[in-house]
């Protein structure tokens, strides 16, 4: 019986953090072989979209002058581009800064109510058919309005998720170079998903959607850009994905900054499966479906549970069996997980000592992610999460 479990919970970990990305890998590899890829067409310069360039922002008067130059260097015609920002709350001086660059459309009210609310207030001023999201500490890369013009003149896309990436340093903490690995591994998987159906989301720091398949969003979303995008995969559409439509941050300053964003995160994906039931029955949604459930559902719910009672168990089995220095798969995999949480607790103690040794952080930024996950699960379902953000302080 207790090998079963063990059985359970070892699949579960190894599906959700490695097969998936096999499986995926082998399904495109496969499409690849029948099908040809599809050629886009190169942009037409005379017939180019306008574009809606959203930006919420709150008290992040720090960010601004270097934001909106980045804006203005996109390679993109500026009498195309719609600059919106909503700065609702903000009390440093952010809404007035603002208004003292030519273009910049501000909207503005003293209360803050979170960012769902500045989306869907915002979203009544839009007058572009394209609108392109992303965050006020976030540079994009000089192709990006591009790029993305370039995925909607397919008609079945409804939302492009452009790539995440973070500034490599050479004095990141274990929560730079862990949130570094993740977002490249991420990548991979999201251009596979995107390939072969559809991407599962996409990230709050650069995406857009056509206007017309906007839907106002509840107030008490956590995640608006999920939830946004999910709805029109829903309704339909396809969201792809380019890696060349990228924004770029600084990690965040420290692990336990970057928890709290991972609980929030955690707690959000909680939300959306009582938000898009739809979402898990695959006799409705298809692909969509397994994709979500694999790339992110198990992520949110039963692996990261899974992955720590993996270690009981096993020890558990160690126990009855009293095989501790026999070369058996569940002593071997035991001393295995054994090392893992002790160069995770190395990678701990040499983070707060402020010594950089790269290869300690990863497993210890995994630990931590997991540990945020199960955090996050239990604070959506006691209602202590906030929809207003609560900002990590980044490096």
């Amino acid at each position: 019986m207790i090998e079963t479990i063990f059985l359970i919970l070892f699949l579960t970990v190894f599906y959700t953090y490695i097969g998936y990305a096999i499986l995926i890998w082998i399904l495109v590899s496969l499409k690849r072989s029948f099908k040809k890829k599809d050629i886009v067409p190169e942009l037409d310069l005379n017939e180019l979209p306008r574009v809606c360039l959203f930006v919420t922002a709150y008290n992040e008067i720090d960010c601004i002058d270097q934001k909106v130059n980045n804006t203005f260097d996109l390679n993109y015609p500026k009498e195309k581009i719609q600059y919106l920002w909503v700065t609702d709350g903000s009390d440093d001086g952010t809404p007035e800064l603002l208004k003292k660059y030519p273009h910049q459309q501000v909207t503005h009210q003293p209360e803050r109510k979170g960012k769902i609310d500045a989306i869907n207030r915002g979203m009544q001023l839009v007058q572009a058919p394209i609108v392109i999201f992303s965050d006020s500490n976030t540079l994009l890369g000089e192709d990006t309005i591009s790029e993305i013009v370039k995925k909607f003149q397919n008609p079945s896309v409804g939302c492009v998720a452009g790539e995440k990436r973070i500034l490599n340093l050479e004095s990141d903490t274990a929560a730079g170079s862990g949130e570094g690995l993740y977002w490249k591994l991420e990548s991979v998987i999201k251009k596979m998903d995107a390939e072969l159906s559809s991407a599962i989301g996409a990230a709050g720091e650069i995406f857009a959607i056509r206007k017309d398949l906007f839907k106002e969003v509840e107030k008490d979303t956590l995640l608006d850009d999920f939830i946004i995008s999910l709805r029109i995969a829903l309704d339909g559409y396809r969201i792809a994905y380019s890696p060349n439509a990228y924004a770029v941050e600084s990690a965040s300053l420290n692990v336990k900054e970057e928890l709290k964003r991972k609980t929030r995160i955690a707690a959000g994906g909680i939300q959306t499966l009582f938000r898009l039931p739809k979402l898990l029955n695959p006799f409705k949604t298809g692909w969509l479906s397994i994709q979500y459930i694999s790339h992110k559902v198990l992520r949110w719910t039963i692996a990261p549970f899974a992955l720590f009672l993996l270690f009981f168990i096993n020890f558990l089995i160690l126990l009855k069996t009293n095989n501790w220095l026999d070369p058996t798969f569940f002593s071997l995999f035991f001393y295995l997980q054994a090392f893992m949480y002790i160069v995770a607790i190395i990678g701990w103690f040499f983070e707060n000592k402020k010594i950089r040794l790269k290869l300690f952080f990863i497993p210890y930024y995994f630990v931590a992610m997991n540990y945020a996950s199960i955090k996050g699960f239990f604070r959506y379902f006691i209602g202590q999460q906030s929809v207003l953000w609560e900002k990590s302080k980044r490096a």
